[in-house]
C-alpha cells in the first residue's frame, strides 16, 4: 500500500462551539408577514398579530471540528385562537433551525466569536464571525447577500519565522487561540500562545481593509469589519498563567478583564496555597495602543477557570470556579460557596452557601435575562444563577436547580426567548424559555421539577418529522417552571422560567468503537455492490446519560411490503378493460383539472380519461402552424405536467404546450411562438408550478405587488377560490443556455448564458453586475479549448427539474442533469440590487411587449451534492431520472433513477443524499399511499421486479448517513458482533453513588477501619461518591428500525473495569473442536498503592434464547497480574495482552494454559496519522529496530478505531476489460471522537500521480473558505520533536471533491494543465466512491 487516498464518508457531528448574531439580517430588519394576494378573500383572516416583544431572532453559528454552519431560527407563531393551549410559550408554538450555509474548512475551528456593531436595536449594521485556528490564525467572515454565503473580510496570521519569538521556545500549547469580543463591538481580543493578546480594532463606519466599492455590493447592509490589529505581551504586565479573559459592559472605553494565576499550586499544596488566582481589568485604548490597569481583585481560589461578563445595567464580572462563584466589579464583590470544599480566604468569615451541593468544574454559561445566568454542569444539569442587586450593587448570588439536560460543550442565548445547548457527547438542542414573575405561578408546577428534557433519538425524530401538533404533544410533557429555593428572596426578584425543547441536531460522536454486522433485513442472495447494503455499523457513542448505540448505514434499504414478479393478486391488471393507449410506450400519466381527469401521453398523442373512459384523444402531428412543416414525423420525447398545462419536448427540438380548459375538461395543442426563432433546438425543458398562498417567484419580480398570475383566470370555474399560483417553463437549449418563461404567454422572465458550465451563481443576463467569483472563468488557454471542446461539444443538459417543497420559508431548487451524468443543483434566493438596473430594462422593454416583468431579483447559488457515484449515461434516449415526492414516510425530496439510484431528501432546506444499493439499477419509481402501504412507494428494477415498499422507520435521515440511535443511558466502551445469533455484546459503565467508607474499603481492603473512622467526621462518612460500575450487556436488534432488547447482562465486581470484549474462536485440545466463546478482559482499579490485577473471563452463549439466564454461562475465569487490555484469537489459540506481556494460551475445554509469551518494552501510542513499514535493510531503521513511515497525513481528529474491509470491484463499468480490475484490495475504515467516519483506500501509481498533480493545482485554483491552506492543514504536525519528513503518498479527497464544483471551462483547463482529461479524473474519483461503498 504505497499510495493511498484519504476520504471522508461522514463529516463531524459533535458540536464544539456555538454563537449567535445578526448575520443574514440586521436588528432593524423586521419582516411582517405578507398576506396572500387573494382578491376576494378577507385580508385580515390570515394576518397574525406579532407578539409585541418578538424582535428579529439572530442566527445561530455552530462549528464541529472543521465544519462551519450558519442557521436561521424559524419561529412558528400559533394563531391566537389556540393561545390558551399550555404548549404555546409566549405566542410561539414551535421553532426550527433552517440551514443558511454549510462549509467544510481546511482546518479545525478552535473558537468562535461574533463581532457585533453597537447602535441598539435600530442598527442596520450586521455582525461578523471571528474564527480562530491553530496555531495563531484568525479569519473574519461576513455574510454577503449577493452570493448568499459567507465572504472573508480580513485574515490575521501570527505564525511563521517572523512571529517565532511569540512562542518563547515552546512548541505545544494547552489550547488554540481564544477569541472574545467587546459587547459594544469596538474591538475584539484573541489570546494566542497562552500569553500574547492580539487586539483587533473594528472600523468605524466607512473605513477599513475592504474598499468602499464593496459597501454597495453587499446590498447596503454593512457588516462589522476589522480595521487593524496590534499585540499586547501579557508577560510585560506580570501575568504568567492566563486562564480566561472577557470584555465587561458599561465602560466608555473597552475594558478587558483577565483571569490569571500568579504562581501555580497543586493538590498536595492546596491546604497551604489555595488562593492563587487574580483578575485584572485593563482599559483598552485602541487609538493610543495603551492598556492601563484600572482595578483588580486578588486571592481568588486556584480552581477558578471561567469569566462571565454581567450585562448592563449591572456590569461587573462573575468568576466561576469548581467550588465557588465570585462576583466582582469596580465597586462591589460577593461570593457563593457551592459545596463543603469551598475555602474562604481567612477562615473567620463564612461564605454564604448555596442550598444544595454542586461542583461547577467544566460548566458552560450564558445569560437568559440581564440578572439570571443559566449554567450547564458537567453532569448535564441546568442551574439558574440569579443576581440580587440594588441599583448597580450586587448584594448576593442565588443558585437554584432547573432541569436535567444534555452534557454540553457550549451554550448561547439566541434573542430573548431561545438558547442553544451545543454538545459533543449527545444531540445538540434548541430550547425556548419563557420568563414570568414567580408570584402568579401555581404551586403545581413545582412537582414537575424532577423531569428531564433529554431528547432521546425517537422523540427527537418525532420532533423533526411531525407536523406542529404532534410536536406539541411531545414537548408538552417537557415543560417546567422553577422557583429560586432561597426563602429570603424579595418578591420583586423572584422569577420563574418555563422551558420547551423546540429542535435538535443529531450527533453520532464520539465514536469510541464500532462493529460491522449484518442488517436484520439483509438479502442473502445479493452480489456485488448490492451486497454491501446488507451491512451496518454499530457504534458506541456518547457518554453518561447521553450514551447510546448508533446504528449507521450508508445506503437506504426500503422495507418491502410486497414484491411483484410480473403480476400478482393484490395488484390486478386492468389494461384490457380501460381506454388507455396500449399500442406503444406511455411517456407519462398524471392528473389534470384538480384531479378530475387523467392524462396519458404517448409518443404520437395524448388521451384524456375520466376514470377508465376516454373523453378526448389528441394527436401531436396535426399542429396547425405552418412553420412546423416537418412536424408529422416529430415524436414526443419528454413530458412535464403542471395542471392545467402539459409541456412536450419533440424529437425535432421543438416544444409543444397542451393547454387545458377547466370548464370543458379538454385540451388543445399549441406551439409557443417564442421557440420558432433561431434560438436553436431545445435539449430539455420542464414546467414549474409556483404553488402556495405566497408564490415565491412573484417576490423576485420588479413589480411584485402588481403581478397577477394565472390564479384569477382559473378562479370561479369550479367554485375553488384558492390561488393556483403561477406556472413557469424552464428551458435549456442545445448550446447550453437556460431561459425561464411564464406560461401561457411565453414571455422570457429570466435567462442565463451557458448554464451547463455550472457557474457558482446564476444571475439574470439582463442584470449588469457579475458576482465576483465568476469573473475569472474567461481566461482559458487555446490548447485546453481545442481539447476540451471535444468533450464539451457533445455535452448538453438532458434533464431539468425545478421544485419548491413545503414550508413557509422554503425556496425553489433547480436541478439539471448533463449528458455525462453530472448533476447541477441550484438553490434560488432573493437579492435586490441596491443601485437598480432599470436602464437596461427600459431599453429592452421599449421595443417589446411592455407587460413583461423580469424576475430581476432572482438568483441561484450552486449547492454541492454528496452524490455517491455518478450515473454512466448511454446514448440511448435517456429516461427521466428525477422523481419528485412530497410525502414518503413524512419526508420530501426526489428519487434519482438509474444505475446508481439515490434518495435526495430536503431537510432544513438542505439536501441529504442517501444512495440505495440493494437492487442495482432502478428504472421506474412512484409514490403509493393506500391502506396497506401508508405513504410508501413502488419501484421497478432493471430486472423487471416490482416492489412495494415503505421507507424504514426509526432511522433519522437528517445526517450524512441515515442513523438510528438506541439510548443506553450509560457510557458504552466497546462493542463486538456475534454473527451466528446476531447479538452485540457491549461494555457499558454507569455512575453509582457510594458512601465514603465503602469507597475506602474498595481502594484498600486491608485498611484499619477504626483509625480511619476517627479521622472522618460524621458528615464526611455519610457523603456519597460516584464510582463507575461496569457490566457487559448482550443486546439484540429486534426488528429493523425497532428498539433493541438487552438479552443478558454480565456484571463486573466492584472496582473492576471491563477493558475489552471479543468473540473468539478457540480450538478445544480435548475434543478437537472449535468453540466460539465470548472473552472479557478486566482490570481492578484501586489506586496507585495496590498492585495491578485483572481477570480473563470466558463465556459460552447458549442455544436457549427464551431464558435470559441460560443464554450466557461462564466457562472459565482466571486472575492474572496486570490489566487485561486486549484479546484476540490466533489459529485457535487465545492471545492476551496482560500488562507489559503478550501471552499465547491454548484452551483445553476447562483451562487456559500459556504456551508462549513476549515481553514488550513499554509503548506509547504513536501519532495516528502515519502508515509504517518494516524495512531492516534500510539504514534509518537501525537494522529493523524501527518502523519507517510510508505515508503521513494529518487527520485533524482523534482516530479511535480502524477496520479493514475489502474494496469492491468497479469492473461492472463499461469500458474496462476483464481482469483489469484489482480485486484483492483492502481499505481501512476509521471512526473518530468528533463523530466523523472516513477511510484510507489504496490507489495504483498512475491514478495517484494524476490525482496528486490535480491536488496541487486545486490548492491555488479553488477559493478556500476563511483563507485556509489545505496543504498546511494536512502536513504532519511533529509538535517540535525532531522528525524526518516521510513520503507524500496520500491524496486528500476533501480537496479533490472541489474539482466537480468548478466551472466546466476551469475543469477542462486544469485537466489540460495536469496532462489528462476531465472524464479521466471524474472516472477515477467515481471508482474510488464505488470501491468504498461498504455499507
Amino acid at each position: 500500500m504505497s499510495f493511498a487516498a484519504y476520504k471522508m464518508m461522514q463529516w463531524p457531528t459533535g458540536v464544539d462551539n456555538c454563537a449567535s448574531g445578526y448575520l443574514t439580517h440586521s436588528r432593524s430588519d423586521f419582516t411582517p408577514r405578507i398576506p396572500s394576494l387573494q382578491p376576494d378573500d378577507d385580508l385580515d383572516s390570515d394576518w397574525v398579530p406579532q407578539p409585541p416583544d418578538l424582535a428579529p431572532v439572530p442566527n445561530l453559528v455552530i462549528t464541529a471540528a472543521n465544519i462551519l454552519e450558519v442557521y436561521i431560527v424559524r419561529l412558528q407563531l400559533d394563531p391566537p385562537k389556540s393561545s390558551s393551549d399550555s404548549r404555546v410559550l409566549d405566542g410561539i408554538a414551535g421553532a426550527s433551525l433552517e440551514l443558511v450555509c454549510h462549509y467544510r474548512l481546511h482546518g479545525n475551528v478552535e473558537s468562535v466569536a461574533v463581532l457585533s456593531i453597537g447602535g441598539g436595536d435600530a442598527s442596520r449594521r450586521r455582525d461578523s464571525i471571528i474564527l480562530t485556528f491553530k496555531d495563531a490564525k484568525i479569519s473574519v467572515l461576513e455574510y454577503d447577500d449577493s452570493i448568499h454565503g459567507l465572504r472573508t473580510s480580513s485574515l490575521h496570521c501570527f505564525e511563521g519565522p517572523e512571529w517565532l519569538h511569540l512562542k518563547r521556545g515552546r512548541e505545544q500549547f494547552a489550547r488554540g487561540p481564544v477569541a472574545k469580543v467587546d459587547p459594544q463591538g469596538r474591538c475584539g481580543g484573541v489570546l494566542v500562545y497562552d500569553l500574547q493578546m492580539i487586539i483587533l480594532k473594528t472600523t468605524q463606519a466607512g473605513s477599513g481593509l475592504v474598499g468602499e466599492d464593496d459597501v454597495s455590493g453587499s446590498g447596503g447592509a454593512v457588516a462589522a469589519r476589522i480595521d487593524s490589529s496590534y499585540m499586547i505581551n501579557l508577560r510585560d504586565l506580570d501575568m504568567r498563567h492566563v486562564k480566561d479573559f472577557t470584555f465587561v459592559h458599561g465602560y466608555i472605553e473597552p475594558v478587558m478583564v483577565i483571569l490569571h494565576e500568579r504562581e501555580l499550586t497543586w493538590a498536595g499544596r492546596v491546604s497551604w496555597k489555595n488562593h492563587t488566582c487574580t483578575i485584572s481589568a485593563l482599559s483598552i485604548s485602541t487609538t493610543l495602543k495603551q492598556h492601563p490597569l484600572i482595578w483588580s481583585a486578588v486571592n481568588l481560589p486556584h480552581d477558578a477557570y471561567k469569566l462571565l461578563a454581567v450585562p448592563s445595567p449591572i456590569g461587573g464580572v462573575l468568576v466561576i470556579g469548581a467550588n465557588t462563584i465570585h462576583y466582582h466589579s469596580q465597586s462591589a464583590s460577593c461570593a457563593l460557596a457551592l459545596n463543603s470544599y469551598a475555602v474562604s480566604l481567612d477562615n473567620s468569615q463564612e461564605m454564604p452557601r448555596s442550598s444544595f451541593n454542586v461542583e461547577l468544574d467544566a460548566a458552560n454559561a450564558t445569560w437568559l435575562v440581564n440578572d439570571v445566568a443559566l449554567l450547564s454542569t458537567k453532569t448535564g444539569e441546568l442551574l439558574l444563577l440569579t443576581l440580587i442587586y440594588d441599583g448597580r450593587v450586587v448584594q448576593r448570588l442565588d443558585l437554584s436547580k432547573s432541569k436535567a439536560s444534555v452534557l454540553s460543550s457550549g451554550i448561547t442565548t439566541i434573542g430573548n426567548s431561545m438558547f442553544f445547548l451545543a454538545s459533543r457527547l449527545g444531540d445538540s438542542m434548541l430550547v425556548q424559555f419563557s420568563c414570568g414573575s414567580g408570584v402568579s405561578m401555581s404551586s403545581s408546577s413545582l412537582k414537575e421539577e424532577v423531569g428531564d428534557y433529554d431528547v432521546d433519538a425517537s422523540s427527537a425524530k418525532r420532533l423533526r418529522r411531525s407536523p406542529s401538533d404532534a410536536l406539541q404533544d411531545m414537548v408538552s410533557g417537557e415543560e417546567l417552571s422553577l422557583y429560586g429555593s432561597a426563602p429570603n428572596r424579595t418578591e420583586s426578584a423572584q422569577k420563574s422560567f418555563s422551558f420547551a425543547v423546540r429542535d435538535s441536531l443529531i450527533n453520532v460522536g464520539p465514536l469510541k468503537d464500532f462493529s460491522y454486522g449484518l442488517r436484520i433485513n439483509a438479502d442473502a442472495n445479493a452480489t456485488g455492490i448490492a451486497k454491501q447494503s446488507n451491512y451496518e455499523l454499530v457504534c458506541c457513542s456518547g457518554h453518561g446519560k447521553n450514551g447510546s448505540l448508533c446504528v449507521l448505514r450508508q445506503s437506504i434499504r426500503p422495507e418491502v411490503i410486497t414484491e411483484v414478479l410480473e403480476t400478482a393478486d393484490l395488484l390486478s391488471e386492468v389494461t384490457e378493460s380501460v381506454d388507455y393507449y396500449i399500442q406503444g410506450k406511455t411517456l407519462a400519466a398524471g392528473n389534470l383539472f384538480g384531479r378530475r381527469r387523467v392524462i396519458q401521453v404517448y409518443e404520437r398523442g395524448a388521451r384524456i380519461l375520466d376514470g377508465s373512459f376516454m373523453t378526448q384523444d389528441v394527436s401531436f402531428g396535426a399542429s396547425n402552424s405552418e412553420s412546423n412543416y416537418g412536424s408529422e414525423s416529430a415524436l414526443a420525447l419528454s413530458v412535464s405536467i403542471a395542471d392545467p398545462y402539459v409541456l412536450l419536448r419533440m424529437s425535432d427540438g421543438s416544444v409543444r404546450l397542451l393547454v387545458g380548459d377547466p370548464s370543458t375538461c379538454t385540451i388543445s395543442v399549441t406551439s409557443p411562438a417564442s421557440f420558432e426563432g433561431s434560438k436553436g433546438s431545445v435539449s430539455s425543458c420542464t414546467l414549474y408550478h409556483d404553488k402556495g398562498p405566497e408564490p415565491w417567484l412573484r417576490k423576485t419580480s420588479t413589480d411584485a405587488w402588481l403581478s397577477t398570475g394565472v390564479g384569477e383566470a382559473i378562479d370561479g370555474t369550479d367554485g375553488a377560490v384558492q390561488d393556483h399560483g403561477d406556472v413557469y417553463c424552464v428551458v435549456c437549449y442545445e448550446n447550453g443556455n437556460l431561459e425561464i418563461f411564464d406560461v401561457p404567454n411565453f414571455s422570457c422572465v429570466f435567462s442565463v448564458e451557458n448554464f451547463l458550465s455550472g457557474k457558482s451563481h446564476l444571475v439574470d443576463a439582463l442584470t449588469k453586475e457579475v458576482p465576483k467569483d465568476s469573473q475569472k472563468g474567461d481566461k482559458v488557454s487555446d490548447g485546453a479549448v481545442s481539447q476540451g471542446r471535444k468533450d464539451a461539444l457533445n455535452m448538453k443538459v438532458v434533464e431539468l427539474a425545478m421544485q419548491r417543497w413545503s414550508g413557509k420559508h422554503s425556496r425553489p431548487f433547480l436541478f439539471g442533469i448533463l449528458s455525462d451524468g453530472t448533476i447541477l443543483c441550484y438553490h434560488a434566493y432573493l437579492y435586490e440590487n441596491p443601485d437598480g438596473t432599470s436602464k437596461v430594462e427600459d431599453s429592452i422593454s421599449a421595443g417589446s411587449n411592455t407587460s413583461v416583468s423580469r424576475l430581476r431579483n432572482l438568483r441561484f447559488v450552486r449547492v454541492p451534492l454528496d452524490v455517491h457515484a455518478r450515473e454512466e449515461t448511454s446514448n440511448a434516449s435517456p429516461c427521466q431520472q428525477i422523481n419528485i415526492f412530497k410525502n414518503i414516510g413524512s419526508h420530501e425530496g426526489f428519487f434519482l433513477l438509474g444505475s446508481r439510484p439515490a434518495w435526495v431528501m430536503v431537510l432544513r432546506e438542505r439536501l441529504r443524499v442517501h444512495p440505495q444499493l440493494c437492487d442495482g439499477s432502478i428504472v421506474a419509481f412512484t409514490v403509493l399511499h393506500n391502506v396497506n402501504c401508508n405513504h410508501g412507494l413502488i419501484y421497478v428494477t432493471s430486472q423487471g421486479v416490482l416492489k412495494i415498499c415503505q421507507l424504514p422507520s426509526g432511522s433519522n435521515y437528517d445526517c450524512y448517513w441515515p442513523v438510528q440511535k438506541v439510548p443506553l443511558k450509560a457510557t458504552p466502551h466497546q462493542v463486538t458482533y456475534y454473527a451466528e445469533k446476531n447479538l452485540y455484546p457491549i461494555i457499558v459503565s454507569f455512575p453509582v453513588p457510594k458512601p465514603l467508607n465503602q469507597v475506602i474499603t474498595l481502594v484498600d481492603p486491608d485498611a484499619n477501619h477504626l483509625t480511619e473512622n476517627q479521622n472522618l467526621n460524621s458528615d464526611e462518612q455519610n457523603r456519597f461518591y460516584t464510582i463507575e460500575e461496569f457490566e457487559v450487556r448482550i443486546m439484540e436488534p429486534e426488528k429493523s428500525g425497532g428498539p433493541w432488547q438487552t438479552k443478558a447482562t454480565i456484571p463486573m465486581q466492584s472496582s473492576e473495569n471491563a477493558l475489552t470484549v471479543r468473540m473468539v474462536t478457540l480450538m478445544n485440545t480435548s475434543s478437537k473442536e472449535n468453540e466460539t466463546l465470548l472473552a472479557v478482559g478486566t482490570a481492578y482499579v484501586q489506586g496507585e498503592d495496590v498492585a495491578a490485577r485483572g481477570r480473563i473471563l470466558l463465556f459460552s452463549l447458549g442455544k436457549n434464547t427464551d431464558n435470559p439466564q441460560a443464554l450466557v454461562s461462564e466457562v472459565y475465569s482466571k486472575e492474572l497480574k496486570g490489566a487485561i487490555s486486549a484479546m484476540a484469537s490466533l489459529q485457535g489459540h487465545l492471545l492476551v495482552a496482560s500488562g507489559p506481556k503478550i501471552i499465547l494460551h491454548k484452551w483445553t475445554g476447562t483451562e487456559l494454559n500459556g504456551v508462549a509469551f513476549f515481553d514488550v518494552p513499554p509503548l506509547h501510542v504513536v501519532s495516528l496519522n502515519i502508515i509504517f513499514y518494516y524495512a531492516p535493510k534500510m539504514s534509518e531503521s537501525w537494522k529493523g529496530q524501527k518502523l519507517l513511515s510510508r505515508a503521513e497525513f494529518h487527520v485533524g481528529a482523534h482516530v479511535t478505531k480502524f477496520l479493514r474491509l475489502q474494496m469492491l470491484s468497479t469492473s461492472d463499468r463499461t469500458g474496462s476489460g476483464p481482469g483489469s480490475d484489482k480485486t484483492n484490495r483492502f481499505a481501512l475504515l476509521f471512526g473518530t471522537l468528533d463523530g466523523s467516519i472516513g477511510c484510507i483506500a489504496p490507489l495504483d501509481e498512475i491514478t495517484f500521480r494524476r490525482l496528486q498533480s490535480l491536488q496541487k493545482k486545486l490548492v491555488d485554483a479553488v477559493p478556500h473558505v476563511a483563507g485556509l491552506n489545505p496543504r498546511a492543514f494536512r502536513l504532519f504536525h511533529s509538535n517540535g520533536k525532531a522528525h524526518r519528513p516521510g513520503p507524500d503518498s496520500i491524496v486528500d479527497c476533501e480537496l479533490l471533491c472541489h474539482y466537480e464544483m468548478l466551472q466546466l471551462e476551469e475543469q477542462l483547463e486544469i485537466a489540460h494543465q495536469v496532462g489528462t482529461t476531465r472524464s479521466q479524473i471524474l472516472s477515477n474519483l467515481n471508482d474510488l466512491s464505488l470501491g468504498t461503498s461498504f455499507l
